[in-house]
């Protein structure tokens, strides 16, 4: 399927060093509108702004849905995609939960795609840099009242980015939240929904004001188990027998389900690590914690991909772990899914594509 491409007439200087992250955005952006009820054709286009209507549906009632994928161009210059067709799935999953219409996923796949390979040029090649994809749909019909827009606009930018974290694969540091909550059983907790990540911001903030980097999530109803991170799923590595488990949250429609989440279970049982999805006790962590046996913690997402926790506060009382230093299994697995990722390790899950083979 060949795209109708309109050139950026004038390209913007390229960003491929101290990027931070989503800070700076290529030269092109794919859009696709949705009018009289079917979808449009995609075209590619120069990034710009958009104009909105004051009365757009998406600014009073958030019908809005966003993904969020990677693109790595690694020394032998291939520009490689990690489970994008995943993001798109998970896209269309988002869509159906928040009555936006569906979309032809192969058409909006092959859309991304030429996408970056017209862009391709944006990719950065440091340590720890990858292209970031941001997918969006929101409701763009010009009415007041609660119900789902007659009207929606699919859109997909790009940004170079370095770590998620100012302070790179340093371990972070987590407030467990007992006072808000980020979503509830039956809510839209387990959707990359707008709305989400709104709910989210008091806390974040509070949690940044007390000298922490994120908050961690309990369950809306008892505030006994851990749900995830702010921007991440969560994983605890715990003593068990002559071993190691490791313990994560399990999925019941208020957590996300991480696509490096989905990927980290799998590489740790093919390294004979047992993996338990279960219901994670806030207060037997911090017990395990006390008493050495819970031995690392990370955190897994397509923004951070990896990243180590150093220590989390619960109840006015920090507990760290593994002395606040990133432990051995979350740096083998950081390596193995980063090489995955970019070609250095080979991938035998068929999770990459190599786009300009």
């Amino acid at each position: 399927m060949q795209i109708e491409v309109i050139k950026n007439q004038n390209p913007k200087q390229k960003r491929t060093e101290a990027l931070g992250f989503g800070k700076y955005f290529s030269d092109h952006m794919l859009t696709m509108e949705y009018a009289d009820g079917k979808w449009g054709a995609p075209k590619i286009v120069p990034y710009a702004p958009f104009s909105l209507d004051p009365a757009c549906s998406v600014l009073h009632y958030a019908q809005g849905i966003f993904e969020g994928a990677k693109a790595y161009k690694n020394e032998a210059g291939e520009v490689r995609i990690f489970r994008l067709k995943d993001n798109v799935d998970r896209l269309l999953d988002s869509a159906q939960r928040v009555c936006i219409p569906d979309f032809d996923k192969p058409t909006v796949l092959e859309g991304i795609k030429q996408l970056i390979m017209v862009d391709q040029d944006w990719i950065p090649t440091g340590d720890g840099t990858a292209l970031y994809i941001r997918p969006s749909i929101v409701g763009t019909e010009n009415a007041l009242g609660v119900k789902s827009a007659s009207s929606y606009l699919l859109f997909v930018i790009l940004s170079p980015v370095g770590a998620y974290y100012e302070n790179g694969m340093k371990p972070v540091k987590l407030f467990v939240e007992e006072e808000y909550v980020r979503a509830v059983k039956g809510g839209t907790g387990g959707h990359k929904v707008i709305g989400n990540y709104a709910a989210s911001l008091k806390a974040g903030d509070k949690a940044k004001a007390k000298g922490y980097d994120q908050v961690m999530w309990l369950d809306a109803f008892e505030h006994k188990y851990v749900e995830e991170v702010g921007a991440m799923n969560i994983f605890f590595v715990v003593k068990h027998k002559n071993g190691v488990k490791v313990l994560t949250p399990a999925l019941g429609g208020s957590i996300l389900p991480g696509i490096t989440r989905r990927s980290i279970i799998h590489l740790l049982k093919e390294k004979g690590i047992e993996v338990e999805e279960t219901c994670v006790s806030i207060k037997q962590m911090a017990k395990m914690a006390e008493n050495g046996k819970l031995l690392e913690v990370f955190g897994t997402g397509t923004a951070a991909v990896i990243t180590p926790v150093g220590r989390f506060n619960y109840q006015g009382r920090d507990y760290k772990i593994n002395g606040e230093v990133m432990g051995s299994l979350t740096t083998d697995l950081y390596n193995t899914l980063t090489g995955i990722q970019c070609g250095k390790v080979k991938d035998i899950h068929g999770w990459t594509e190599i786009l300009n083979k």
